[in-house]
């Protein structure tokens, strides 16, 4: 595949990279945290957080210049994982708050994993029990849910029937900020505090707070599969490239022995590697995004676990080697490098271990 872009997917990229450069191009102005709410509503007034709902080739070119930006914009993969969901199956009402919200700058979240039930998602034990009214009621706890702490409302993931072990009976609620019961918890991380513990008691929901059907979370979030490691892909390969272009540029100045140390042979090959590998990722991401645009409703389990292992592999290795390339001043905050290793670490642990990815992979191939 060749990567065709039209005129307006190219004139959209420029302009994401255009708006980051004046934006978003210093520390100062990105901030301290991943997420900058006043960039994130900047970019909602530009219409550009309702991409999703474009095309998932628009989507990565979207991510992929923001993240080689560095825009703060850490609220707007999971609020466009949930914006999926809810569009896919949603009422009404769901889609107006989650829909509307996302590209009017709202955020979201979502709340799956458990202090025993991560990459076992049929482990999960939160449950929601038949309340009154018809509705339901929430007790358990969640653990790692990105951007939780400041999100409108909370995609949850509970069991509604069954026991661990069982993939049926987990059903998805919207919870919106603030519910009685709901209580949110930061956990410190090398990152900062961007994800956190969620505890419910007796949290009780409307009926009209089920997402879909009852019972059939797990199918639900199956047909997500293609934009959630999209997503993450893209963002990771734009981080990737910008880990790249940073230590090129410091290894085209810094001078040791007499002469500029890119010129080192060591330098230069690994600098080929990482340029070989980075093209390589980029080829296969938005060929998956176009297969994935050609066939809206065709999980390709195989082709997106591909993606996301690469991408995040691929961004961890160019970090990692820009941080050695760079010496000391790689660890140093006066330089970029160290974020971009600490953002890719985590990498590929979010979204699915890259261990999972390769699971899944190999699983296709009858193995």
């Amino acid at each position: 595949m060749s990567l065709n872009f039209s005129e307006e997917q190219l004139a959209f990229a420029a302009a994401v990279t255009d708006f980051c450069k004046r934006e978003t191009g210093t520390r100062e102005q990105r901030g301290d945290g991943p997420h900058n709410q006043a960039v994130y509503e900047r970019m909602a007034a530009l219409g550009w957080l309702g991409v999703t709902e474009s095309s998932l080739v628009d989507t990565c070119l979207f991510l992929e210049q923001a993240a080689y930006g560095m825009a703060p914009i850490g609220g707007f993969a999971t609020s466009a994982i949930v914006a999926g969901a809810v569009r896919r199956f949603g009422n009404e009402w769901q889609q107006t708050l989650v829909g509307g919200g996302l590209a009017g700058g709202r955020t979201f979240s979502i709340a799956m994993s458990e202090p025993e039930a991560g990459s076992d998602v049929a482990a999960l034990t939160c449950r929601a029990e038949p309340g009154p009214d018809g509705g339901w009621v929430i007790n358990g706890q969640k653990t790692w849910c990105s951007n939780a702490h400041f999100a409108d409302a909370i995609l949850l993931v509970a069991r509604t029937s069954g026991g661990p072990g069982d993939h049926d009976g987990l059903t998805m609620l919207l919870v919106p900020a603030g519910t009685p019961g709901m209580r949110v918890s930061g956990i410190d991380t090398m990152g900062g505090r961007e994800v956190n513990d969620l505890y419910f008691t007796d949290c009780a929901l409307p009926a009209d707070a089920v997402v879909g059907a009852v019972g059939q979370g797990w199918r639900q979030l199956m047909a997500g599969l293609n934009l959630e490691r999209l997503i993450l892909a893209a963002l990771m390969l734009g981080t990737a490239r910008r880990a790249f272009d940073d230590a090129l540029a410091y290894i085209k100045e810094r001078k040791q022995f007499g002469r500029a140390i890119g010129t080192f042979q060591v330098q230069r090959h690994r600098i080929a590697d990482l340029a070989t590998e980075l093209e390589c990722c980029r080829l296969l991401v938005y060929r998956v995004a176009e297969l994935a645009d050609r066939e809206p409703g065709r999980v390709l389990a195989r082709e997106s676990s591909m993606a996301k292992l690469k991408a995040t592999t691929l961004a961890k290795e160019v970090a990692l080697a820009g941080m050695q390339m760079m010496g000391g001043y790689g660890y140093a905050t006066e330089y970029d490098m160290e974020r971009h290793v600490r953002a890719t670490l985590v990498s590929t642990i979010y979204g699915g271990t890259s261990e999972i990815q390769r699971d899944i992979i190999g699983k296709t191939y009858g193995l």
